[in-house]
Order: structure tokens, then sequence, then C-alpha cells
């Protein structure tokens, strides 16, 4: 999996613009490829998940809470990404109170395998188990299983043919997840994601529940080229996590961002997670407005 890279399984020179969410579940429609061809679903899945970019990245970051009734607020954060022989690894920096300076600093290891560790600053680090994946992060509606995908690799996994989204053609599968995983939480019986036909690029994952209900819409709305020294590279800058059930939602935007970094390996180690990491010199960080 050499240089993939959490939240860029969205790239890869995909520029589509998102401007509203489905309340359900899109029923695939096979009039014009037959039945889905298995052998070829997991052959573009295959091929999605080799993909990737090479080098270290560094993201700065706001979420804004953007409730069905309430105000909006703002949390920032500070994103670290790396690769290891296990696939994605990132560290995860969110301010959850700016008054007292109290930050949460998560560590995700994406892959076959996937971890994550929790500290608050205060303490040892903690691995999370799979229950705890699922809580809302400094009271978003994001979930560390948000941030994390592990989706993206359950080994199993129906390839429901072609589908329109958004007036796009793309593949359209359903994740089931490991028996291990669903006996800890049973409520999410699978994810449905959506690949762009062209690029071969996730547009959209659906959290599926009971009776085939979507629970969560996880969608792309931007995305902005970044000057790196081999050329621009297309980033996701928006992206909206949207609860189905409360309608509450939680949008991701990139304020800054550094490629081709080589970051020191030891901010990666979980013994190390409650202590600070600056960021790169500030020449080195592009805006993004």
């Amino acid at each position: 999996m050499s240089g993939s890279r959490i939240f860029f399984l969205w790239l890869f020179g995909l520029a589509l613009a998102a401007h509203a969410q489905p309340h359900s579940l899109p029923q695939p429609d096979y009039s014009h490829v037959g039945t889905p061809d298995q052998a070829e679903g997991r052959r573009v899945m295959e091929e999605f998940r080799a993909k990737g970019i090479a080098g270290d990245y560094y993201l700065e970051f706001e979420l804004h809470v953007l409730p069905r009734r309430g105000d909006e607020r703002v949390l920032t954060g500070q994103l670290w990404g790396t690769h290891n022989d296990q696939g994605p690894l990132s560290r995860v920096a969110i301010v959850t109170d700016a008054a007292k300076k109290t930050e949460l600093h998560l560590l995700v290891q994406n892959g076959p395998a996937p971890t994550v560790w929790s500290c608050d600053g205060a303490g040892e680090a903690k691995l999370l188990d799979v229950a705890a994946l699922f809580a809302p992060v400094a009271g978003t509606n994001l979930t560390v299983f948000d941030l994390q995908w592990p989706f993206l690799y359950w080994p199993d996994f129906d390839y429901q043919g072609l589908v329109r989204l958004r007036g796009r053609p793309t593949y359209q599968f359903l994740l089931q997840p490991p028996k291990n995983f669903s006996e800890k939480y049973p409520a999410l019986k699978g994810v449905r994601v959506y690949l762009d036909t062209e690029f071969n690029a996730l547009v959209q994952a659906e959290l599926v529940g009971n009776d085939g209900q979507t629970l969560k819409t996880i969608s792309l709305l931007e995305l902005k080229r970044i000057e790196t020294s081999t050329g621009k590279q297309p980033i996701p800058t928006i992206i909206d996590v949207r609860d189905e059930v409360t309608r509450d939602k939680t949008r991701f935007l990139v304020k800054g961002a550094a490629l081709g970094l080589t970051l020191p390996g030891e901010i990666f180690v979980p013994a190390q997670l409650a202590g600070t990491v600056n960021p790169p010199d500030a020449t080195k960080i592009t805006p993004v407005e």
C-alpha cells in the first residue's frame, strides 16, 4: 500500500462538487450493465486501495460543527500523515477547549489491522476498542471511525454495479464488517461506497444500519491543487460528515497544507502521543482559501 494516506483516497485528479446529500440509499440501476461482475468489482477495489501519494504531509484544519438546531461552532486541529508497512498512519490533534488549552490527540493506523490510540494530554495513550470508535469527538457528530475509515480494507464486500451519483457514473460497493467487529458493534451492518469510474476515486461513503437505513453520509465537496516540488497536487479541502438521523453535520475544512515532507518517525509512536509536535516551517505551509 505504498504511499497511501488517510483522507487522500478522495483524490487522484477528481474535481467534483457535491451540493446535495441523499437521505436514503439509492437503488442500483443494472439495466444497462447486466448482473454486476464480482471479479471486475474486486479488480476495481484492489486498484483503488493501491493508490496513494508519495511523501509525508501536514494539514491544518477546522471542524465546523453545524447542528440542525443551535449555533455553529468551530474547532481547530492539525494532522500529520505518513505510512508504514501496515498502511496509512496519521497523528491528529484537535483543540477541544481553546480557553483551557486542552487537546485530544489521536494516533490512527489504517490498513488490514487497524488500531487507534487516544490521549487527552493528561495521561498515557489508550488503545481504543471498537465501541469507542463511534463516540463523538469533542462534541461533534464526527467519530474516530469517520477519521479512520477502516471499512476501506474490510475483505468482504459486494460489488453492486454502476449507478449515477450527482450526474456521474460510479462503481457502487457494499463493504461488510468482519465478524469480530460486528459482534462488538452490531448497529453497523455495512458501509456503501461510491468510486468515480473515470478516476477510481471515492466520492461518497454511507454507513448502513438495520433495514438498509443510512446512518451517516461522508461526502467530498471540494478539491484544490497545492503546489509541491514536483508540481501541483490536488487535495480534499472540504468534506462533510452528516448524521442522517439527526441531520447534524460536521464540516472538515483544510486551511493549510504542506506536502512532500519527511516527518520524524517518533511522532507516530503511541508512547509519544501526549507530547507536543511542532508544525513544519511556515514557509512550507500553503494557505488554502
